[in-house]
């Protein structure tokens, strides 16, 4: 089972300086590759003089994350490809138990590790943090992390589990799934991109999971803070993407009208808050929504659509109305 540890970079010199050593010291098993994503820094100098073993990737353009792996990876030969961000410490035998489940589940098709924040190493990260899931409105979340609550790792999340959606930041898929899917929507460019990903490889029958065994450290944020409108925009826009793409017609349509409400809610709320940018993020979401709705709607795919998807009606409700803010106390409805 050939392995390829696959880093997207954008002028990530200082972070390749930074979290490539552990990478090459604990991936023994595995090829490594750095995609660039036409960098004007020196990364691919300092990749290249520094680590002659790692295949360097050169793409023409910055086409964000998706566009760049999409790209890339077409030229990396393996059974499995990591899809690992630049900003990630691994740890010791990090590949050893996924590459294990991946040979006993044949079923397996993409998997990710617990994911830990860098800066405080007892918390869960923000992106992917012990697996994810969606609500019944398409809002994701994860086992340790409900929007902005991070939970302390207590082993509470030690084992294998099947879940909806793994995180793009140390994600490994089986390549010949990878492109089964056409891989990743080049309309998305970055954010909820891999939740899309996710669910289209489920409604072929693929199955998503987590491995509690394998641990690696994110410091997040590198690309695209919370804090910035542009994420915002993404976040919104991307996730009616996916509703509309994945859900059969007669589910969709409501769902879609109810989640413009509620993003309604969200852009005042954001008024109410200060932060006019952020409202004119959702408002500028919406009218790209409308714009590419036809688009997407084309892209449906023509397979048994996954009915079971959500793991609570409500998320929002959940944690603003009833303050949950650990994953285990909710209840799947």
């Amino acid at each position: 089972m050939r392995i390829a540890v696959v880093i997207l970079n954008w002028n990530g010199e200082v972070l390749l300086e930074r979290y490539l050593p552990s990478v090459v010291k604990y991936s023994q098993d595995a090829d490594i590759y750095v995609i660039d994503n036409a960098s004007t820094d020196d990364s691919v100098i300092f990749v290249e003089k520094n680590y002659p073993t790692i295949k360097v990737i050169r793409n023409s353009e910055n086409g964000g994350f998706v566009k760049g792996y999409n790209h890339g990876l077409k030229h990396v030969d393996a059974d499995i490809y990591c899809l690992l961000n630049s900003d990630v410490e691994v740890s010791q035998n990090w590949i050893l138990p996924i590459k294990k489940l991946f040979a006993e589940n044949s079923k397996a098709a993409i998997v990710q590790p617990k994911i830990l924040d860098l800066m405080r190493k007892d918390h869960f990260e923000y992106a992917g943090a012990a697996g994810g899931f969606i609500d019944r409105l398409g809002y994701p979340f994860c086992r340790g992390r409900i929007f902005q609550s991070l939970e302390i790792d207590n082993g509470q999340y030690n084992d294998t589990l099947e879940i909806f959606w793994a995180t793009g930041a140390c994600m490994f898929i089986r390549s010949d799934v990878f492109w089964e899917v056409d891989g990743f929507d080049e309309s998305y460019f970055a954010h909820q991109e891999e939740v899309d990903l996710c669910w289209r490889a489920k409604n072929k029958g693929h199955k998503v999971f987590y491995v509690g065994d394998s641990h690696v450290y994110h410091l997040g944020g590198s690309t695209l803070s919370n804090m910035n409108p542009k994420k915002t925009f993404l976040n919104f826009r991307n996730s009616l993407f996916s509703i509309t793409k994945n859900l059969p017609r007669r589910k969709a349509f409501p769902i879609i009208f109810i989640r413009l409400l509620l993003d309604a809610v969200a852009a005042i709320r954001f008024v109410f808050q200060l932060k006019f940018k952020h409202c004119w993020a959702i408002f500028w979401a919406h009218l790209s929504f409308y714009k590419n709705f036809r688009k997407m709607y084309r892209k449906r795919e023509k397979a048994n659509f996954v009915l079971n998807y959500y793991q609570t009606k409500s998320i929002v409700w959940s944690h603003f109305v009833h303050h949950i803010k650990n994953f285990n106390v909710l209840v799947k409805d």
